[in-house]
């Protein structure tokens, strides 16, 4: 999406603990492993400017990350099936301004709706392979497009970055992208 996009990056992965913490609500969450995926990356590059971000599928307060085998994924779709569920991704961005460390984080909310879907059509998605390391099992830029029948907010958040929201943040922190 950043390549699409014309901002150009290189994968730097930070091996960090992505494990909610008890009482943690969503926003949060995501803002926290965001922050330290940034920070951890941000310790090794020299004072490049650092992006983290970090996707969550949200509803009745349960947040949903990546499944962590089949019967999760069916277990999350089944949850998904005929509701509007909310997706956050938390963006951070560590820059330096007048040679001081800048930390801007912020966060992107997306309505999703989702057709009702049955236990065949569950079983066929997760059969796919592609619910397994997806934030609520699911997606939307992929076959699970088929069950979505509205969103409210960012599409490119949905895909798993807000990339409108990553180059207004670029662009208030100073950083030039060509």
């Amino acid at each position: 999406m950043l390549t699409a996009a014309g901002i150009p990056f290189d994968v730097r992965p930070a091996h960090i603990d992505e494990g909610l913490k008890p009482g943690e609500d969503a926003r949060t969450y995501a803002i926290r492993v965001a922050v330290d995926k940034a920070r951890t990356v941000a310790a090794q590059s020299k004072g490049q400017p650092v992006l983290a971000a970090d996707t969550i599928v949200v509803i009745d307060g349960l947040v949903l990350g990546k499944p962590i085998d089949a019967a999760d994924a069916k277990r999350m779709l089944g949850l998904l099936s005929g509701r509007t569920h909310e997706v956050l991704t938390a963006v951070a961005l560590m820059s330096h301004q007048s040679g001081q460390p800048v930390l801007d984080s912020r966060i992107e909310s997306t309505a999703v709706e989702f057709a009702p879907l049955g236990t065949a059509e569950i079983d066929w998605y997760v059969a796919t392979g592609e619910p397994s390391d997806k934030a609520g099992a699911y997606a939307i830029q992929g076959l699970a497009s088929r069950f979505v029948t509205r969103i409210e907010g960012s599409y490119s958040n949905v895909v798993g970055l807000p990339v409108a929201l990553v180059y207004a943040m670029c662009t208030r922190a100073g950083i030039l992208l060509s």
